[in-house]
């Protein structure tokens, strides 16, 4: 039979494979979600989230060392107070729970990179982003008290803000506030589209931040509508957001690629607490095989756009990606 010239599927073993690869990969590029509980001393398990710990301030260290050893030298903090109140004053006090714990990792490892989730959920006690009017989050006077807590984590340290609450003009009142208080150069990476997303579950139980009635579908994105996405991000980027958030993130492969081929911002991606869990359980019901989802899982956020990556994996990622197995 005469053979013709045609392309042919590299055969040639894992090296080639590798070298040619069009996505790659760095441990640089993942940011490890941390939870740190004012009322705790040592570190308790998530039930939420199998593997998942919530810290102390005592203990938070121990969080970042675990991420040195494994290669991952960045996190997201997220702060349970002990105290709570209509206004969520706990989230922008000099000594709440995210301050003091950025002041104990910055003394642990100085070069650790911190960012610090902006947001009032965690803080009021009925579970909303912001101030309520009735039982409507009333946008406006909400954003100065995110702008306060953004400066109080730069003034403890953060590396980077990111206000996850989609209140409309946040992103430009937490840049005023940065520059008015000497922070011009702390970037603002923001949750440009967060969709209203039945994925949160396990997160809200593990910081306590499920609201205390109704839902966030009234702020946060309908989870039918990619072209708001790009609307939502287009916004941020005219307020003076530095990196752009999509989140969840497998959900929402589709949008992550719009994001991508229309804004020329770093692309952060959220792989939220539901998709881990989601692979947890089914691995423990002996349907897949953990790792190997958790790499593929990955490996789709970064093919569809993404230039970071939140998650609950992180840690395991990174030493996947040192063996060699992706990246």
């Amino acid at each position: 039979m005469e053979l013709v010239n045609r392309p042919r599927r590299l055969r040639s073993g894992e090296a080639v494979r590798r070298l040619c690869r069009e996505t790659r990969l760095s441990p640089d590029s993942l940011i490890y979600p941390i939870f740190v509980d004012e009322c705790l001393t040592g570190t308790r398990p998530i039930e939420s989230l199998p593997g998942q710990y919530h810290y102390g301030l005592d203990s938070v260290h121990q969080a970042v060392a675990a991420c040195r050893d494994a290669g991952v030298g960045s996190c997201i903090l997220f702060g349970l107070p002990k105290h709570k109140d209509a206004r969520g004053s706990s989230a922008w006090a000099k000594d709440g729970v995210v301050q003091e714990a950025i002041r104990a990792i910055k003394a642990a490892d100085p070069d650790f990179y911190v960012i610090t989730d902006v947001c009032l959920c965690e803080y009021t006690d009925h579970g909303h982003c912001g101030l309520l009017k009735g039982e409507t989050v009333d946008n406006d006077p909400t954003l100065e008290l995110l702008a306060r807590t953004a400066v109080s984590h730069a003034r403890a340290g953060a590396d980077m803000v990111a206000p996850s609450d989609m209140m409309d003009g946040r992103v430009a009142a937490i840049r005023e506030a940065l520059d008015d208080a000497g922070f011009a150069n702390t970037p603002i990476l923001s949750y440009s589209a967060k969709y209203a997303s039945a994925f949160y579950g396990p997160f809200r139980s593990a910081a306590g931040s499920a609201p205390a009635f109704g839902d966030r579908r009234g702020y946060q994105m309908d989870p039918h509508n990619a072209r708001e996405a790009l609307k939502e991000c287009a916004l941020d980027v005219e307020e003076g957001a530095d990196l752009l958030m999509v989140k969840p993130a497998l959900s929402y492969l589709d949008v992550i690629r719009q994001v991508r081929d229309n804004f020329d911002l770093p692309l952060c991606a959220y792989s939220v607490s539901g998709e881990y869990a989601m692979i947890k359980a089914a691995a423990a019901a002996g349907l897949v095989d953990e790792y190997r989802i958790m790499c593929e899982s990955a490996l789709s956020v970064f093919r569809a756009g993404a230039d970071m990556l939140i998650t609950y994996y992180a840690k395991e990622l990174a030493q996947a990606i040192r063996k060699g197995d992706i990246g």
